[in-house]
């Protein structure tokens, strides 16, 4: 441009004194700032110069200390060690970390299947799964909600239409709570020839002995190519991850626009989210607990003030699949959003979920649970709820 300097701002006025304070104070604060580029920016303030110039000097510093000239900075290698310690949880050769968990269902979905392709969804699948089919350009054949009928009905039409089939299912359903019925899934795509994947996304953290979700808790995780997974529910941060095999991985990895053309996590949920992690792998089995008797406290409180809860599912054993997720049946959208609404009113905070997130006329007031509620808390709001549903005859009752 014209006017402007050929040689970032003031680069030849610097002593060499001022030079080495400057990349000391550089190396020093990476850490604090969450990245060198943050902390460049920090200092070159300071001292009033251009930051492009003072991570030039820090390279150079490197290099004449023998030091390799890194290609990451701090938070891209916290995300290399998220990853990491996510295969490591997930028992899977390698893992990718997307900066939403829905960019990690679209980001995977989309790059591996392709037009010629089928993938066959669970009506209830979260949205994102079904946006990543849409991107990928392959055949959807949707199967109702659970019916193992219908998805091997999926599966035999699916077998004709000449490319790759993929299942994908979730392991607990976002809205409804209830579990994937996944040993006979994994059964049915092995018998005929597809791969199949699993979002964990409301499994992680909560089920199986490590917490690795569904796959674990049924003891399939081998038997299942591909697992998503999220940290803004037990993780307690922002972003989402795809585990499985290096190869995939690393494809996904190069090949993956909504993880090329993005910004990649901040330092905050990156920091966070390995450590919510670090604290479920060390102790998760209680805290887990912990989360599903509540959860179990609620369903019975439910039950008891008379309203309809969407069953969870069982186990192989035969006892119930409990899932933190407690939705209660309420029918309407309006009875719902009004229900919502007089529940908040009176000091009751819940989630809605109406159509297009549940089929018309499937409205549910859904409720979620936390290992740190107490049982003061949950009586506390149940009393609540027996008292304002009182005033909504219409709500179905179950016996």
């Amino acid at each position: 441009m014209t006017g402007m300097p050929k040689s970032p701002r003031g680069a030849s006025k610097f002593s060499d004194a001022t030079r080495e304070r400057a990349v000391r104070l550089v190396v020093e604060n990476t850490e604090a700032f969450g990245s060198e580029a943050s902390a460049a920016r920090h200092v070159a303030a300071q001292v009033g110069m251009h930051a492009a110039t003072l991570r030039r000097w820090v390279r150079e510093a490197r290099a004449e200390a023998g030091e390799v000239v890194p290609y990451m900075d701090w938070k891209d290698r916290r995300i290399a060690q998220l990853e990491r310690e996510l295969a490591e949880w997930m028992g899977s050769e390698d893992a990718i970390v997307f900066t939403t968990g829905h960019q990690a269902n679209v980001g995977c979905i989309g790059t591996i299947l392709e037009p010629g392709d089928t993938v066959i969804c669970d009506s209830g699948d979260h949205a994102s799964i079904l946006d990543g089919c849409k991107l990928s350009g392959a055949k959807l054949r949707p199967f109702r909600h659970n019916q193992m009928s219908k998805l091997e009905r999926m599966l035999e039409r699916a077998a004709g239409d000449g490319g790759g089939v993929m299942v994908i299912v979730d392991g607990v359903f976002s809205m409804e709570g209830d579990l994937c019925d996944l040993p006979a899934i994994v059964e049915l795509c092995e018998r005929y020839g597809a791969r199949l994947m699993v979002d964990e996304a409301h499994a992680v953290g909560v089920l199986g002995t490590r917490g690795a979700g569904t796959c674990e808790l049924f003891g399939l995780e081998d038997r299942v190519d591909l697992r998503m997974g999220t940290f803004s529910k037990s993780l307690a941060s922002c972003g989402g991850f795809i585990s499985g095999p290096a190869e995939v991985v690393e494809y996904l990895r190069i090949a993956s626009r909504p993880f090329i053309f993005t910004a990649s996590a901040v330092p905050a949920a990156v920091g966070a989210a390995l450590a919510a992690l670090r604290v479920i792998r060390s102790e998760g089995p209680e805290l887990m607990a912990r989360l599903l008797d509540n959860a179990a406290y609620l369903r019975r409180g439910f039950d008891d003030l008379g309203l309809v809860v969407v069953e969870p599912g069982t186990l192989p054993d035969g006892s119930e699949a409990n899932t933190p997720v407690v939705p209660v049946v309420v029918g309407e959208d309006w009875q719902a959003v009004l229900l919502w609404k007089a529940l908040f009113d009176s000091g009751v905070y819940t989630n809605v979920a109406i159509h297009p997130a549940v089929p018309p006329g499937g409205a549910l007031l859904r409720t979620s649970l936390m290992a740190t509620h107490e049982r003061g808390h949950l009586d506390r709001a149940l009393e609540i709820i027996g008292r304002v549903v009182a005033d909504f005859p219409e709500l179905p009752r179950s016996g």
